[in-house]
């Protein structure tokens, strides 16, 4: 039962550039029919003087609630928050579950408010009320930051369809072609045939920028004149197709100088006053871990806000969705257990990084984490890679868990040491 349940209870419904208010009596009849407020200063104020009205005829303060609708619903949550009301934000899993509760359907923006006033008075949800404009701030920029990375993924495809086209086999010479001498070649020699007609002492001084000698620019120069040769037997011989080349590389170049500014700024914000010294510290505790670095440390923090809102490691587990998604009725029960994917997508994908980092060996033959390694090539028999490594990411949520909440760093164990210590630290707690 939901404690807010003889409140005046308020729900709305967010939009873009408008919202619907529907508010709840403490009996839990309607007060009014919703109504409808535009996301502007006028507005706002009306919305203030409506729930004015409501507080003076009920004597008391409204509660309340609105469904998290990308960053729409962010201007209205702080508004009411810096006006000192106490409000909370609904999964949209959780609106979706709960709407259309009757037999005739019926859906439009009146309802969907009316349902979000019943489930903050009537129904016992899971709620967030996070309001720290600094940690929404990081997360914002975290998020543009994974969005300029997968819009240059797309022009690094680009380009390497574009290469199959005019420029068959180059692809071969390098192992990142969008690495910086490969980047530089192709921006003055797009096709097969200027490579061939170009001086090689030019491309040999490009080679030599990589810094790796003499010996490795001439066997390079080698394997980029065989592949240029065989390109003008094999690829489309048009010059315009270059041209595709070229402009591909220009969009690439300028994206990749907005990331580089854009993790400038990002890491001016965490180092100013306006962050806390215990965020700081926080992501110096998750690199302790083996397998996460800086901008994934960044990313799970700016994703999880402050770890007290969550009790278990199992909660945390739920937030980053990795959770199994349970299917079952009566006496069949699914074989096919997925993860459920219903929580943060990008804290979930830098848990994915952190986990490949975690199980990966080092050149001279030593583990990143022996003991998440032999928990991974454990969980290898009889189950899928990707099984296993899940099993991983389930473990650094543990392990991410324990840190920040005890706020000491990482220290590799073996779990039958582990396990010890926790009997005996057990056995002195119930002494």
């Amino acid at each position: 039962m939901s404690k807010y349940l003889n409140s005046l209870v308020v729900g709305i419904d967010v939009a873009s550039e408008f919202s619907f208010v529907a508010v709840l009596a403490p009996d839990g009849s309607k007060s009014r029919k919703p109504f409808k407020i535009f996301h502007t200063a006028e507005g706002f104020k009306y919305f203030l003087e409506q729930i004015k009205k409501a507080e003076e005829e009920f004597s008391t303060k409204p509660v309340f609630f609105m469904e998290s609708t990308g960053v729409y619903h962010l201007t209205l949550f702080h508004f009411l928050k810096d006006n000192n009301f106490e409000t909370f934000v609904i999964n949209p899993l959780v609106t979706n579950c709960n709407k259309n509760k009757d037999i005739r359907k019926v859906k439009n923006d009146r309802n969907d408010a009316l349902s979000i006033a019943s489930l903050g008075k009537f129904e016992d949800i899971k709620v967030s009320s996070d309001s720290d404009i600094k940690i929404l701030t990081l997360k914002l920029l975290v998020r543009d930051y994974y969005k300029l990375i997968d819009t240059r993924s797309v022009f690094k495809k680009k380009l390497s369809s574009s290469l199959c086209i005019t420029f068959s086999g180059y692809q071969n010479v390098f192992s990142n072609t969008c690495g910086l001498v490969s980047i530089n070649i192709l921006k003055k020699y797009p096709n097969p045939q200027e490579f061939i007609s170009a001086p090689k002492q030019d491309i040999i001084d490009i080679l030599l920028n990589s810094r790796k000698g003499v010996n490795w620019a001439e066997k390079k120069y080698t394997k980029l004149i065989e592949s240029a040769e065989n390109a003008q037997f094999v690829s489309i011989p048009s010059p315009w197709l270059s041209v595709s080349i070229t402009t591909t590389i220009a969009i690439y170049e300028a994206i990749d100088g907005e990331i580089a500014t854009l993790l400038a700024k990002i890491e001016g914000f965490i180092n100013s006053d306006q962050m806390s010294l215990a965020f700081r510290k926080n992501i110096l505790l998750l690199m302790s871990i083996p397998g996460i670095g800086y901008n994934t440390a960044i990313t799970i923090l700016a994703e999880i806000g402050a770890i007290d809102r969550f009790i278990t490691p199992k909660q945390l587990v739920a937030f980053f969705g990795v959770d199994p998604a349970v299917n079952e009725s009566g006496k069949f029960k699914g074989d096919r257990v997925k993860m459920s994917k219903r929580g943060t997508r990008f804290g979930r994908r830098a848990l994915y990084a952190a986990a490949l980092a975690s199980i990966r060996v080092k050149r001279n033959g030593e583990a990143t984490n022996h003991v998440l390694l032999k928990y991974y090539k454990e969980n290898l028999k009889g189950k899928k890679a990707k099984v296993a490594l899940v099993a991983v990411m389930h473990k650094l949520i543990k392990y991410l868990f324990a840190v920040l909440r005890n706020q000491e760093e990482y220290q590799v164990r073996d779990p039958k040491l582990h396990q010890k210590m926790f009997l005996e630290n057990k056995t002195i707690i119930a002494a």
